[in-house]
């Protein structure tokens, strides 16, 4: 018998460089440095839409956004979370719950986190309660350790609707 649930799973990561704005869950954060992509390059809400094409079987982002597509340069990734919600409704599914990590020593996302829930959510038409972001640090391990850059993993739990 199938289920009408399905999980998803999502990562994603950016390198930090000068000169850019450090969006992360739609809040701006004041940083030394931003995140590096075509897009806003907002590695929590990719991993969230990641996760979400996942559960219904929509392959990933790059695949509806390519970053060869000078249309996508710069964009707002709410927006782009937003066309992959309405995606998975097209296909009669519906958001149930997700929870989010980021993986960064610095900037601290505990001051910004009710406020990337909160976008996050709306851009999903989800109340807020639906969805998780917390952070953590690698011990100053790795990659995210030394500050070269953030990764963020997304999961989710989808329900379909209807056919």
């Amino acid at each position: 018998m199938a289920s009408n649930l399905r999980i998803g799973h999502g990562y994603d990561v950016h390198r930090l460089v000068e000169g850019r704005r450090c969006i992360i869950g739609g809040v701006d954060i004041p940083h030394e440095k931003g995140l590096l992509g075509h897009s806003d390059a907002d590695v929590l809400t990719h991993a969230l839409a990641d996760a979400i094409l996942g559960a219904v079987r929509g392959g990933d982002i790059g695949k509806l956004f390519p970053d060869t597509d000078p249309a996508y340069k710069d964009a707002d990734s709410l927006k782009l979370l937003a066309a992959v919600m309405d995606f998975a409704r097209e296909r009669g599914f519906e958001l149930v719950d997700a929870d989010c990590t980021i993986a960064c020593e610095q900037p601290k996302i505990g001051p910004h986190r009710e406020a990337m829930r909160a976008n996050l959510a709306a851009a999903l038409g989800v109340d807020a309660s639906c969805v998780g972001v917390k952070a953590t640090t690698t011990e100053r391990l790795g990659w995210e350790g030394e500050g070269r850059g953030i990764g963020a993993w997304a999961v989710c739990l989808m329900e379909r609707c209807r056919d």
